[in-house]
């Protein structure tokens, strides 16, 4: 992540959407671009501390993916529901929460464990929104008392929105990398079992085994071997191939016997 340097409060949405068109044009990871959410906020707010959550559709709980302060246990684990504390609450309701003090007395907040930032004295949550849609949650939180501004309040707001669309462009670009390995490796699987299924058919052929004789023979001396099983498959059928063509008339070993 880069150096990080408060910004003063006068930084208008133009060097943020500077900034954030960079960061799109850059093709970063999601992960990256929640990096860039959290510089981008301490920078905004001056704030003590950013959690960033994102909402996982697998779980539909809201989960903590970014953070300002390391929290190395908790990143990818700890996570809230949809309406559950005011992050939950922002995220169900579409709307900005901001508390300048004394965060814990109100009645949407919940403690989590792990954060020491909930002990903070200002709390302030904004949703990230892409197509209309909330997809996570921005966390700032302040030790002291910190009265947030309307124009600061407006950066975060459009933080969270100019990004939403940049993280929901790497989420898909990252899903399409990921069928795509996965079809890659289901191919690769197929070519495999072929290959194992046509070294065994030759086992089978030439020591009169049984289908499950022939592939225990292989699995055996690959284990034996530490050798993939393909590897062991394909030198087989070489070895065959190199055999039925040393046999077959008009072979270079027949044209030498001949000689």
């Amino acid at each position: 992540m880069a150096t990080l340097t408060f910004m003063e409060p006068n930084t208008s949405q133009v060097s943020l959407l500077h900034r954030i068109s960079s960061i799109v044009s850059s093709n970063r990871s999601v992960d990256e671009m929640l990096g860039e959410i959290v510089g981008m906020t301490v920078q905004v707010t001056g704030c003590d501390a950013c959690l960033v959550y994102m909402f996982e559709p697998e779980s539909s709980e809201i989960v903590l993916r970014a953070s300002q302060v390391p929290h190395a246990a908790e990143i990818g684990h700890l996570s809230v529901k949809v309406g559950e504390g005011i992050t939950g609450w922002v995220f169900e309701n579409k709307s900005v929460v901001a508390l300048a003090a004394n965060a814990q007395s109100d009645q949407r907040f919940i403690r989590l464990p792990g954060l020491i930032e909930d002990t903070y004295e200002a709390f302030c949550a904004v949703p990230i929104v892409a197509a209309g849609q909330v997809i996570g949650v921005i966390n700032v939180h302040h030790k002291e008392r910190h009265d947030h501004a309307p124009e600061e309040l407006a950066l975060l707001t459009f933080v969270g929105e100019q990004m939403g669309g940049a993280i929901s462009k790497a989420k898909l670009q990252d899903e399409n990398a990921r069928l795509v390995e996965e079809t890659q490796e289901m191919k690769r699987q197929l070519e495999t079992r072929k290959v194992v299924e046509r070294a065994k058919g030759i086992l089978q052929f030439k020591y009169h085994l049984t289908e499950e004789e022939a592939y225990l023979r292989l699995r055996n001396e690959s284990r034996r071997l530490r050798r993939p099983m393909r590897d062991l498959a394909e030198a087989i059928i070489l070895t065959e191939d190199f055999a039925r063509k040393a046999g077959e008339p008009g072979s270079l070993d027949r044209e030498v016997e001949g000689d």
